[in-house]
């Protein structure tokens, strides 16, 4: 199986989620982690002006909105998933801003990288890899979740119907990919050149 670059489609149109089925690197551009009490009202508001959604206080849930997508990672803990590159500058701005609304923010764009895996039976196949009950009545469109894809930490989320993009740490991405482009044989799924993150839609 050759190897793929997740970021090797950085500069090319985005592919669209809906009707896709198989698997494919995924290149995000902006993954922040944010970190906070999510009773504060000013925090609450700075994400939504940045962002264009409220901020997730429900374990494992998601929203989206034209800025992009937020997933919940623990009780006080986001990450905000960006479609473009934001300049330092622009970072900085926003960290100071959350800073003053008892907030930190952390870019970890370089150390996570993503791929999918969409189609009828792309929750069997991630069965093969974690413990989690990926099936939509237990883990529906918007649910995200840490858990392991074989002894490796991974994050889970679904952004479509029998869709999910997984996020691993980027110095265990090209076995992580290996191992599954490997599985991936025996429900012959067709495997994509990379693609570029769009904010999903998801529940608000």
């Amino acid at each position: 199986m050759p190897d793929v670059d997740p970021q090797a489609a950085a500069g090319r149109p985005v592919i669209a989620a809906p009707g896709f089925s198989g698997m494919r690197p995924f290149a995000i551009a902006t993954i922040w982690n944010l970190q906070g009490d999510p009773q504060r009202a000013d925090l609450r508001e700075l994400v939504g002006e940045q962002f264009g959604c409220s901020l997730p206080t429900q374990p494992n849930t998601a929203t989206a909105g034209p800025g992009g997508t937020v997933l919940w990672v623990g009780p006080k803990s986001w990450l905000l998933l960006g479609d473009t590159q934001q300049p330092l500058a622009a970072f900085v701005a926003q960290r100071d801003a959350l800073n003053a609304a008892g907030g930190a923010l952390f870019d970890i764009s370089a150390a996570r990288v993503a791929f999918q895996v969409s189609g009828a039976r792309a929750a069997e196949l991630l069965a093969g890899f974690c413990p989690l009950d990926l099936q939509p009545t237990a883990f529906p469109v918007g649910t995200c979740a840490q858990s392991l894809f074989g002894h490796v930490n991974a994050l889970y989320y679904a952004h479509a119907t029998g869709g999910f993009t997984v996020f691993v740490a980027r110095s265990l991405y090209q076995d992580t990919w290996q191992a599954l482009c490997e599985a991936a044989r025996r429900y012959d799924f067709t495997i994509q050149e990379s693609a570029r993150f769009t904010a999903t839609p998801g529940p608000h």
